[in-house]
């Protein structure tokens, strides 16, 4: 994702740079002194473009910081107008030994082109950044509603729901401890997808012990074989994360682990937070009759998956498959601030 970034950025500032040897190319000048004067100009904009879209806008036109704002790429410009004044005075003397303007000529004539091009390529890419992000915005919004719709379709009314649980569970023979506790976990589950997933964001304590629940329950229906390991650790408190991302994964892992007679069969699961970051693993052996089946995408859920860290986190997430001959290991990261 990055290299194609980068790529497109290339590009762009390659356009612009034939783009100006062909507007600006006076005869008068030879090709070679159109594009050295034109490649000049280009890289004092080019780091004054990065310098104002990555630093001075996110550091003080963001956050308000009007005076701060004006101040900082005022600064830059005069800055760099300078710059390319005194090395177009250099080249004309030392390279092209021909006479050249005047340094305060040269200055003013910097100082207008930096200016005028780093506003237009700025404003630009605020203008296209602005329409992608309401884009997002109202992508996300219509995802939200049918999410809704398909949680308010299926949704079975709750109390109705636990009323029948309590009479199954009241039906349960007292000594059948593993059946009456089963049915409990389920109902903790089931209680938890019904009322607290409904928020858009839940505390990631929360979400732990639905965690923890639903890895006891999935682990009665596996055999003895299967070893579960689930590391949490230092878990950030007040920290929220969209519902239900995590316990993908290991739905994922349970399916997919192997059922070896005579090897391991095991899933790990690592979760912990540092700052406001949360970091997970979660890793399963697998069988080799297993690689086609796992190989890619795992299915609906992990492309739901990624497509809800996509609409939710953007680029504030980080996601990685491993699929190899003998395990299957994903790690989701995720900024939660």
């Amino acid at each position: 994702m990055k290299s194609r970034t980068l790529i497109y950025h290339f590009l762009f500032w390659a356009a612009i740079y034939i783009l100006w040897i062909i507007v600006f190319r006076s005869y008068s000048f030879s090709l070679t002194k159109t594009m050295t004067i034109e490649f000049c100009y280009l890289i004092f904009i080019t780091v004054d473009y990065y310098t104002i879209s990555n630093f001075i806008i996110p550091q003080f036109l963001l956050k308000k910081k009007y005076p701060f704002f004006v101040l900082a790429t005022v600064v830059i410009i005069i800055l760099s107008a300078w710059l390319r004044a005194l090395l177009a005075a250099q080249m004309n003397l030392h390279f092209f030994h021909t006479p050249s303007l005047d340094f305060n000529t040269l200055y003013l004539n910097s100082i207008a082109n930096i200016s005028l091009w780093v506003l237009i390529i700025t404003i630009g890419k605020m203008i296209i950044d602005s329409k992608q992000t309401q884009q997002q915005l109202e992508l996300l919004e219509r995802e939200r509603i049918k999410s809704e719709l398909d949680y308010l379709k299926a949704q079975i009314n709750p109390h109705a729901l636990f009323n029948s649980l309590n009479t199954i569970y009241g039906h349960i023979d007292k000594s059948n401890q593993i059946a009456r506790n089963t049915l409990l976990q389920f109902s903790e589950l089931l209680r938890y997808q019904l009322y607290d997933c409904g928020a858009e964001k839940v505390n990631v304590e929360k979400e732990i012990a639905y965690i923890k629940n639903y890895i006891v329950f999935q682990r009665l229906r596996k055999d003895e074989k299967l070893t579960v390991s689930l590391e949490i650790e230092n878990i950030e408190p007040n920290l929220k994360i969209a519902p239900l991302l995590l316990v993908v994964l290991i739905e994922n892992a349970f399916k997919f682990v192997s059922n070896y007679s005579d090897k391991e069969n095991k899933i790990s699961i690592k979760i912990f937070t540092k700052g406001s970051f949360l970091y997970s693993s979660f890793k399963n052996t697998k069988e080799l009759t297993e690689l086609i089946t796992t190989k890619g995408s795992s299915g609906i859920g992990i492309t739901n998956l990624k497509r809800r860290l996509e609409l939710l986190y953007s680029n504030d997430y980080e996601f990685i498959i491993t699929n190899s001959n003998d395990f299957y290991e994903t790690n989701l990261n995720i900024n939660l601030s």
